[in-house]
């Protein structure tokens, strides 16, 4: 017959196997073909830096496309495997953001991006970012969809450092007024974006279905 002592032991014993399986989970999202993906676009973004800085462009724009593929086939990926994950749902934003603001960084160390286009993109992204990170510890909200203002934000700054690249590739004078069009649309669209995005937010928090989970 099992003592008392023996059954505690057990008890506790399944009680820790029964608190690994969602660690072990969280450790194979990483393992998710979606997340390796991403994990590719946060590696190139290093190599992508050095090429522009030695003047490779072609190289560069090589890599710039390796990643973009990255992060459109990474969404279809996930869907069409059933893999969509946590770890992901973060770690995919986090990665378009480190890579273009990178990218708008370098491209401005180099002349090529001006540097008010850069320094609007990165006080947005680091406004947002500071706020999230606020409202997610204090448990206050836990819902950041980007709004349209915002895609569209992301969208045009994807094709300035397109386009960007693309000049430096190929010699296409007609693409200059497009490329100064583009960077004073960004100019327009950061700080638009974020206000859209800082008054959704606040809604959010308002509501009472935040109010009630809170």
């Amino acid at each position: 017959m099992p003592t008392r002592q023996t059954l505690s032991l057990e008890v506790r014993a399944n009680a820790l196997l029964c608190s690994l399986p969602p660690r072990m989970n969280f450790l194979r999202q990483f393992r998710a073909a979606p997340n390796l993906l991403t994990l590719l676009r946060l590696f190139i973004v290093p190599y992508l830096v050095i090429e522009i800085l030695d003047q490779r462009y072609r190289l560069a724009f090589a890599l710039f496309l390796v990643a973009g593929f990255s992060d459109g086939f990474d969404g279809l990926l996930a869907r069409a495997l059933q893999q969509k994950t946590r770890l992901g749902e973060y770690l995919d934003p986090i990665a378009d953001k480190l890579l273009l603001s990178t990218l708008f960084l370098v491209l401005t160390h180099m002349a090529l991006v001006p540097r008010y286009a850069t320094v609007l993109v990165f006080s947005r992204d680091l406004g947002i970012m500071i706020i999230s990170s606020l409202l997610y510890v204090t448990n206050t909200l836990r819902d950041f969809r980007p709004s349209i203002l915002g895609k569209l934000n992301t969208f045009v700054q994807i094709v300035g450092v397109t386009t960007v690249l693309v000049m430096q590739v190929w010699a296409v004078p007609s693409a200059v007024p497009f490329r100064r069009f583009l960077m004073h649309s960004i100019a327009v669209l950061a700080p638009a974006s974020a206000a859209h995005y800082a008054w959704l937010v606040l809604r959010r928090i308002q509501s009472p279905q935040t109010q009630e989970n809170a």
